[in-house]
Order: structure tokens, then sequence, then C-alpha cells
């Protein structure tokens, strides 16, 4: 394995409830530094980071309509839980000395930045992490498909999904003892077999434009960092 990043540009889709650790709801301040310091060691390595954050962890939009609030209010509350999410996350990062900026896809000029793609573009280039905040901006669309929105928009090389298991599985391993880690699906595999990794907006738009996804677990020290510098071994991948 190179010590110097085989990827030049990624992005990592980060779920709201993978802040959560050991909470029913919020943030848990250990498990937000220790994301922090997985995306500050990808940074020092040379690469260039983008976060494209959820929401799930304090609202998420889906549910709140199901418990009877307007699906587009209810979407609209979830995007405003993930510009939430991303200042928390830029604080973390900003307290181990790294340049960070929040962009939204909704206008909170007074809070982040606006999200505008050259703008992104240019903070990457100059090593700052970008979080990009509120999803799409529209309703009925899910962090995992802005996440893979905005990868094929920056131009990123890698599209990494952080989990709380290592990679995909045949079938849920906490509830089938013979479930095993697959190291490597093509994108129809995904779709026909119903595997659930993201939604298929986001799943279709990856294939379409052929961007590699890896999912891996966020969990485990040092992963973000082993995959960006090019371990094969690390989760799977879907191409």
């Amino acid at each position: 394995m190179s010590s110097s990043p085989v990827y030049r540009r990624v992005l990592v889709k980060l779920s709201g409830e993978a802040l959560m650790g050991e909470l029913e709801y919020g943030i848990a301040s250990p498990v937000i530094g220790d994301v922090a310091a997985e995306l500050k060691a990808v940074v020092d390595s040379g690469s260039e980071v983008a976060v494209v954050i959820g929401g799930g962890n304090i609202f998420r939009g889906e549910g709140l309509a199901r418990g009877g609030i307007q699906r587009v209010t209810a979407d609209q509350m979830g995007m405003l839980a993930t510009v939430m999410n991303a200042l928390a996350l830029q604080d973390a990062l900003e307290k181990i000395d790294c340049q960070t900026r929040v962009m939204s896809a909704i206008r909170i000029n007074q809070v982040c930045e606006d999200y505008i793609r050259r703008r992104a573009v240019r903070h990457l280039e100059k090593g700052r992490i970008v979080i990009l905040a509120a999803g799409t901006g529209n309703p009925f669309f899910t962090t995992d498909s802005a996440a893979a929105l905005r990868a094929i928009e920056i131009d990123a090389e890698l599209m990494l999904k952080a989990t709380k298991v290592d990679g995909i599985y045949s079938a849920d391993p906490m509830q089938d003892p013979n479930a095993h880690r697959i190291p490597r699906l093509t994108y129809d595999e995904v779709l026909d077999r119903r595997l659930g990794v993201m939604d298929q907006t986001a799943i279709v738009l990856c294939r379409d434009h052929r961007m590699p996804l890896r999912v891996y677990d966020m969990t485990q020290p040092g992963a973000l960092a082993g995959i960006v510098a090019g371990d094969e071994d690390i989760g799977t991948h879907v191409l």
C-alpha cells in the first residue's frame, strides 16, 4: 500500500445516525471527534475531501411525514437537521486545526455558504474539507442521492459510504449468522439483488456516471485513510 494517496479527491457520505454512537438521538461528542480525526488524516495525506451528511439522528423527513406532517415540510425539516450536523462536524474539525467550509443547498447565509459548485471545488483545491448540507435542496430526494450527485458534480474519483459494518453482506449479518461480506459488486448486481446499500436513485446515478463506490466501516480506525491510500482489502467495491 502506497503512503501517498491513490485518490486525489473523494466524497464521504456520513449518515446522521452514525453520529449518535450509543445515544438514542443527537450527537455523541466522542464519535464526531473520531470522525473528524479520520477526515483530517486523509486531508493531511494530500487528498481533497468533501462530505455529505445526513440528519436522521435529529429528524428524518420520511418519518415525520408518516407522523402526519406534510411531506415537503417534513423533508425541509430534515434538510435543516443536516445543516445542524454539518455545523457540529465543522466545529469538531476546527478544534483539530482543520480548515472547513459548510455549504448548504438551501440558503442560510448567516450560518454557512450557499452551495456553488465552482466555489466548492476551489475550497477543495485549497485543502479545505467541504461539508455539503441540506441534501439536494429538494424534497423527496435522500442524502444518498445528494451524495451521488455531488460526487459527480465535483469530479470526485471515489465515493465512500460510511457505515457500521465492514462492507456489503449477502444478508443482514445481525440476523443471519451465515451472511458473508461481498468484496466486489457491480451496480446492476446491487439493484438486482436489492441489497439496500443506498436508494435506487443514488445507485443509478453512480452507475450511469461511472462513479466508483466503496462501502466501509467508519468505526474501524484508519479505514478511511487506508482506502484513500490504496488498500484494496477494506470494505466492498461497487463499480
